[in-house]
């Protein structure tokens, strides 16, 4: 399910939900202009909700998310979903091909498998989509494909507002909110920059995964913060960071969820044994820089 992540304050800004505190508020819904209540509790994913009676955009999920940014199941039905994870547990993780008889149409529609052309034809195997359900595709692997599906989605909302602009139609105000939305989400991941750390306490070693729109080092002192509520001691090592990498946190979330190591209400630490963090270093270091081309500069800055 998507949730509304945006509401428009009195100067007509979209404000994040992340950038609010809880509760009734005096943002506006985009769509319909109703008030915004800020969901922010312990389960579901932070969100604004109408105070009053939901609108027919936000109810039916009629507005515009980032492919690929916090669903990761490409939108399959639980059966088809539940087949994928079968097969790469029995012959992805093997590396074996996969014989068509147990390949449902809607993995193939969805692009998450295709015929292996060095096998026979009758067999399958995964795509770089269909690994990422699975949690098995490296993160550098991850950018190149949502990142063709990032522009492709902003390119697709222009031009279906500069049509209703054209032709003048019903739905233009509705399109623009749409382009704007969109706009926002992406702009917010490319002036991200992601973090990992290293944090030495009384009771061992952690690891934490992040974004922040600010320098590292405040972000960092943050973090000590919170944890000397949990712990005697946090010592904190950056191990990298990453400009204009936004985009990756919630992904890299989802591959290693197995290792996820809450906190209390902190929720993005996580546990490696050593030759588990070679791995994850390993993956995360060779993602490739991320640079800005014209039209996402202009759009970030």
């Amino acid at each position: 399910m998507s949730w509304l992540k945006y509401g428009i304050n009195e100067n007509g800004i979209l404000i994040y939900i992340e950038d609010i505190g809880k509760g009734k508020t005096s943002l506006k819904c985009p769509y319909c202009q109703s008030g915004l209540t800020a969901k922010k509790g312990k389960i579901k994913e932070h969100h604004f909700a109408h105070t009053e009676e939901t609108c027919r955009a936000i109810a039916n999920q009629e507005f515009p998310v980032l492919p690929l940014y916090d669903n990761f199941n490409i939108h399959l039905s639980g059966k088809d979903l539940a087949q994928l994870k079968l097969l790469w547990n029995e012959y992805g993780t093997k590396n074996y091909p996969i014989d068509s008889k147990l390949v449902f149409p809607g993995l193939i529609k969805a692009g998450l498998l295709q015929k292996n052309v060095y096998k026979l034809p009758s067999e399958h195997k995964f795509t770089n989509l269909g690994k990422i359900p699975v949690r098995a595709l490296e993160l550098m692997l991850f950018n190149e494909v949502q990142e063709p599906l990032l522009s492709k989605k902003l390119l697709k909302l222009e031009l279906v507002y500069k049509h209703a602009l054209h032709k003048n139609t019903a739905d233009l105000q509705h399109r623009l909110i749409d382009l704007k939305l969109y706009c926002a989400q992406l702009k917010r991941i490319l002036l991200c920059t992601l973090y990992f750390l290293e944090i030495q306490t009384n009771k061992g070693t952690l690891y934490k995964i992040g974004v922040t729109q600010r320098p590292i080092k405040e972000r960092v002192a943050e973090v000590e913060r919170d944890l000397l509520a949990h712990y005697q001691i946090a010592v904190i090592k950056v191990l990298g960071s990453w400009e204009h990498r936004g985009n990756v946190e919630l992904y890299f979330k989802h591959r290693y969820h197995d290792f996820n190591y809450p906190i209390g209400s902190l929720t993005e630490y996580y546990k490696f044994t050593t030759n588990e963090l070679k791995i994850v270093l390993g993956d995360i270091q060779q993602m490739k820089p991320k640079v800005l081309c014209q039209e996402e500069y202009l759009l970030a800055y």
